[in-house]
């Protein structure tokens, strides 16, 4: 499962750099920790008289921890991140492990002045990994998209708040099993070098 993330995280750190075309050294890179509230959801197949039905069957909410690596150039920003959830519901312990690569634009950007207040949209695509005590234990691509604002506190400091929303193909065959959305509210402080 490590090797898999891995993996997956290095073929999205070299697609990073295919996509900073431009001046690297006018960028402005950083690191950040983040912190959010994420809710998880997924469903089993359920066979009901002629047509199976889907119906919602885990879901769970709790805390994630996140490490980030980016750098911001104007009005994108590219971030790696990886985020940890560990959660125990209703008697149900569940965690899961996710990578993402992010795309952001700040869609406010003024090249004339400084801006403490930046706005932005953006898209993820990463790899998860779900695991949970009622024998579930799947991993897959997820994709998605947030909206956020970043707030910079000084040349150094940027705070970051987001809602970041990420739909997955994990399948689980022999419980049939998938994992559907995690839906996150996400605090951020990043630290730019």
């Amino acid at each position: 499962m490590i090797k898999k993330v891995a993996a997956t995280l290095l073929c999205m750190v070299l697609g990073g750099t295919l996509y900073a075309r431009d001046d690297i050294s006018q960028s402005k890179p950083f690191i950040g920790l983040e912190i959010g509230y994420a809710t998880v959801q997924g469903a089993v197949w359920n066979e009901s008289g002629v047509f199976p039905i889907y119906e919602p069957d885990y879901e769970g909410s709790d805390i994630e921890y996140g490490l980030k690596i980016g750098a911001k150039k104007d009005e994108w920003r590219t971030t790696l991140s990886f985020d940890y959830f560990d959660g125990d519901e209703d008697s149900r312990k569940q965690n899961y492990e996710k990578g993402l690569l992010s795309f952001d634009y700040f869609f406010l950007y003024s090249h004339e002045e400084k801006n403490t207040f930046q706005p932005y949209l953006g898209i993820n695509v990463g790899y998860m990994n779900y695991e949970s005590t009622n024998n579930i234990d799947m991993s897959g691509f997820v994709y998605g998209g947030q909206v956020g604002v970043l707030f910079s506190v000084t040349e150094k400091i940027d705070i970051d708040l987001m809602y970041r929303y990420s739909l997955s193909n994990a399948t689980q065959d022999d419980r049939d099993a998938s994992l559907d959305h995690v839906g996150s509210i996400v605090f951020g402080i990043n630290y730019v070098y």
